[in-house]
C-alpha cells in the first residue's frame, strides 16, 4: 500500500533566481519603481521536464513597499505555442498548500493544445514550503497519540485546549512579527506582484478548494487584471471561516455514511455486512477501543478520524480505508489500520508547514468567537447530527480562539466588473458543500456554474471526468462559458465509483489520485 499511495505526494521543485519586485498598494494602484524581469532557471523533473523556477521578493507589508522583503517560490512551464494567452496562475488550495508542483500537473493534464498556450504558474503563497521565511509553529504538534477528540470528560476538554493554546502561544512567539501579514489580502496583492514581475497586464487563474476564494478576492481586488478564472471545488465566501467549519461536519458525515454504504454494497470483499447502519456501529466500536488502547502506540481514536477524513475528499482512498477497517474487525489485524494511518495522516514538517500558515491565515481572515463556551454549544450541537468529524474539526481551528492578531474582515466578493469566470462543483463535495458553488455563482456576474451531479469527491476538474473536462478546454481555449436556465448551467455525471482493490477496476484513475495527493486536506 505504500507503493500504491506514493504517487499521491508530489516532489518539491529546487528554487533559483531572485528578483525584488513593488506591487501594487494597498488601494490598487500600480506603483511607480520599475519591476525587474523574474531570472527562470531550469528544474525539470522526470514528471515535468521542462518545469523552471524562479523566486520573487515582495514586501512583507505591502503598504509599505520599501520596508522588509519576503521571498515567494515559482515555477512555470512555459508556452509553446505561436498563440500566447498569458500566465495561468495554480493554486491547490489550504491555505497552506504547495503549488509548485501543480504547475506541472495542470500542464500535463491539460489537452495539449490548451496548455501550450500558457505559462502555467506555480507559486507556494507567502509562509508556505519554499517560499521564506516558512512557517513552523510547533513542529510534531499532530504526533500521536493526542487527546481523544470527543471532549466526553472536563480532563479530555482541558488536555485538547492546552494543546492548541500552546500551538497558538508558540506561533506568537515565533512568528510575531510575520503573522499580521499572513492572510488572504496579502496574498492575492503578492499574486499582483506575480503579474508584475511577469510583464503581464493581466493574469489567468485556476484555483481549487481555499483557492477558490484566494482567486475571488484577487477578481474583487484587481477585477481589470483578471482576464479568466476557473473556481474549482468553491469555498463559501459568506462563511469565512467559522461557520464554513460547522458548514463542512454535516458533509463529512454525510460523505462518512457514503463510504459505509459502499462498504456494504461490497460486503463480498469486507465481510462486514450489508447494513450500513450496522457497519457505522462497527466502525464507531472500533474508534471506542482504539480510544482505550490505541494501534502500535500510534493510533488512538483522533488519529483514527484523521486516518479516515481523506475518504471524505476523494472516493479513491476508499478500497484502502475499507481493507484497514475490515482486517481491524474481521480478523483483529491493526497493521493495515497503521499503515493507512501512515500514508494517509501522519504529519510530517510539510504538513507541519502546511497547518502553520492554514491556522495563520484563517485566525487572521476573519475574527472567530473568543469564548469557549461558545466554541462548545456550537459543536455539540452539529455533533449531535454528524459525530464523525465534528470535533476533530474544531480542534484543527480551535488555535483561532487564542491567536494573538487582531481579526481582520472577510472580503465581499461580489463582482460586476470581472469577466465571466467559470466554476465547479459537485452536488455531494464535504470540503466545500455544494452552496458554496452556488453562492459564489450568484455573487460573481457572468460567471457559469457547471455542476457534476452525485459527485462527492472535493476537486473535479483534471481528475477523469470528461465532460468537466470539455467544459474547462473551452473556456481556456477561447472564454466560452456554458449558459443554462435556472441557477446550473451545465450539468455532468459523476465517476463511477471506485472498485475494491481485488478486482480488475483496482483503484481510481492516476490522475485523480495524483491531483488529490497534490491537494491534500483540511483545504
Amino acid at each position: 500500500m505504500k507503493k500504491r499511495a506514493a504517487a499521491l505526494c508530489g516532489a518539491a521543485a529546487v528554487l533559483a533566481g531572485m528578483v525584488t519586485a513593488v506591487p501594487a498598494d494597498a488601494s490598487g494602484g500600480s506603483a511607480a519603481a520599475p519591476v525587474a524581469k523574474l531570472a527562470w532557471k531550469k528544474c525539470a523533473t522526470a514528471e515535468n521536464p521542462t518545469l523552471q523556477c524562479a523566486s520573487l521578493k515582495v514586501p512583507l507589508d505591502h503598504r509599505e513597499p520599501t520596508g522588509r522583503k519576503i521571498t515567494l517560490a515559482l515555477s512555470r512551464v512555459p508556452h509553446t505555442a505561436k498563440k500566447f494567452q498569458g500566465p495561468l496562475l495554480v493554486n491547490p488550495g489550504g491555505p497552506g498548500g504547495s503549488g509548485l508542483t501543480l504547475a506541472g500537473f495542470v500542464a500535463s493534464s491539460l489537452p495539449k493544445k490548451v496548455a501550450a498556450q500558457y505559462d502555467v504558474i506555480g507559486f507556494d503563497p507567502r509562509g508556505v514550503g519554499a517560499s521564506k521565511p516558512a512557517l513552523n509553529c510547533e513542529p510534531g504538534h499532530f504526533s500521536p497519540v493526542r487527546p481523544d477528540s470527543l471532549p466526553t470528560t472536563a480532563k479530555t476538554e482541558r488536555a485538547n485546549l492546552e494543546r492548541v493554546e500552546a500551538f497558538a502561544k508558540a506561533c506568537a512567539t515565533k512568528y510575531a512579527d510575520v503573522l499580521p501579514y499572513i492572510d488572504t489580502i496579502s496574498a492575492v496583492k503578492d499574486m499582483d506582484a506575480i503579474r508584475e514581475a511577469l510583464g503581464a497586464k493581466r493574469i489567468n487563474y485556476f484555483g481549487y478548494s481555499y483557492g477558490t476564494y484566494l482567486g475571488a478576492v484577487y477578481a474583487k481586488l484587481f477585477p481589470h487584471r483578471l482576464r479568466r478564472a476557473v473556481l474549482d471545488s468553491v469555498v463559501d465566501p459568506t462563511g469565512v471561516w467559522y461557520d464554513d467549519n460547522l458548514q463542512q461536519d454535516q458533509a463529512f458525515n454525510d460523505r462518512h455514511r457514503a463510504l459505509m454504504a459502499w462498504i456494504a454494497k461490497n460486503d463480498k470483499t469486507y465481510r462486514l455486512g450489508t447494513d450500513p447502519e450496522r457497519i457505522e456501529a462497527k466502525w464507531y466500536a472500533m474508534r471506542a477501543a482504539l480510544a482505550k488502547r490505541p494501534a502500535d502506540g500510534k493510533v488512538g481514536a483522533s488519529e483514527l478520524e484523521d486516518t479516515f477524513m481523506p475518504g471524505g475528499y476523494y472516493d479513491g482512498y476508499w478500497p484502502y480505508l475499507a481493507e484497514a477497517f475490515a482486517a481491524f474487525v474481521t480478523k483483529k489485524d491493526d497493521d493495515p489500520l497503521v499503515e493507512a494511518y501512515e500514508n494517509f495522516a501522519a504529519v510530517d514538517a510539510a504538513r507541519d508547514n502546511g497547518y502553520s500558515v492554514y491556522a495563520s491565515v484563517q485566525c487572521r481572515d476573519a475574527s472567530w468567537p473568543r469564548d469557549w463556551d461558545e466554541w462548545r454549544d456550537d459543536n455539540w450541537a452539529v455533533y449531535e447530527k454528524a459525530p464523525f468529524m465534528t470535533w476533530n474539526n474544531a480542534w484543527y481551528n480551535a488555535p483561532c480562539a487564542f491567536w494573538p492578531t487582531k481579526s481582520l474582515h472577510p472580503v465581499d466578493v461580489t463582482n460586476t466588473e470581472v469577466p465571466p469566470v467559470l466554476i465547479f462543483q459537485a452536488t455531494d463535495d464535504a470540503a466545500t458543500p455544494y452552496e458554496g458553488g452556488v453562492v459564489t455563482h450568484h455573487l460573481l456576474r457572468g460567471s457559469g456554474l457547471v455542476v457534476e451531479q452525485g459527485g462527492g469527491n472535493h476537486g473535479i476538474t483534471l481528475s477523469g471526468n470528461a465532460c468537466l473536462d470539455k467544459h474547462l478546454a473551452a473556456y481556456l481555449t477561447d472564454g466560452t462559458v456554458p449558459r443554462g436556465h435556472g441557477e446550473v448551467d451545465a450539468v455532468c455525471e459523476k465517476l463511477p465509483g471506485p472498485k475494491p482493490l481485488s478486482t480488475e477496476a483496482a483503484s481510481a484513475s492516476a490522475r485523480g489520485s495524483t491531483l488529490h495527493g497534490l491537494l491534500g486536506f483540511r483545504g
